[in-house]
């Protein structure tokens, strides 16, 4: 087995991805600790305003439950009357976009970023995530990067997506495979 070293990890992507300045990711690495990581503020309407400010689109009705954590609100789109549950974690290196009526249940991961295992810079790797509407993530599931959930897809519980979801299909397991249709009365 060959060793290797991270000595050489290349971290230029930050400079170029984040647009952001040093002072707003400080500002909003507070806010978001004390009105979204913590779950002393359960307001939707005092998050969907301090959002809005860092330039997230959010649309009417949105639902934000206590203890998410959001990592970049100018690089998130949620649609109307979609609903974040507990400890949600948008790991949003890249464009996170969530469609209308989408439900992110407790715990879930949506991850924009992985590394290049296979370099020896360990480069990261990021892309966008698009959830579609009527899209349901399962408790404790993960949406890895790139991938597109389509309109009104389910993610089961504990399930991870590593390739994308078609429409109305429900999907599950680690990596998620078709399971059956969606059928919506």
């Amino acid at each position: 087995m060959k060793e290797v070293s991270n000595a050489k990890y290349n971290n230029e992507w930050f400079k170029k991805e984040i647009n952001a300045s040093r002072i707003k990711q400080m500002m909003w690495y507070f806010i978001n600790v004390i009105f979204f990581i913590s779950p002393i503020i359960p307001s939707s309407s005092v998050k969907k305003m301090l959002l809005r400010l860092f330039g997230a689109k959010i649309g009417t009705g949105v639902i934000f439950k206590p203890g998410i954590n959001i990592k970049y609100p100018w690089k998130l789109i949620i649609g109307d009357y979609s609903w974040i549950g507990e400890k949600v974690w948008i790991d949003n290196l890249a464009t996170v976009e969530i469609g209308k009526n989408v439900c992110i249940s407790q715990g879930a991961m949506l991850l924009t970023g992985n590394h290049n295992f296979s370099s020896t810079t360990f480069d990261l790797i990021i892309k966008k995530i698009i959830l579609e509407d009527g899209v349901w993530i399962g408790a404790q599931s993960i949406v890895c990067p790139g991938i597109i959930c389509g309109t009104h897809a389910v993610l089961s519980v504990n399930s991870v997506a590593t390739k994308n979801l078609e429409a109305y299909r429900i999907y599950q397991g680690n990596p998620a495979v078709f399971i059956k249709e969606r059928i919506i009365e």
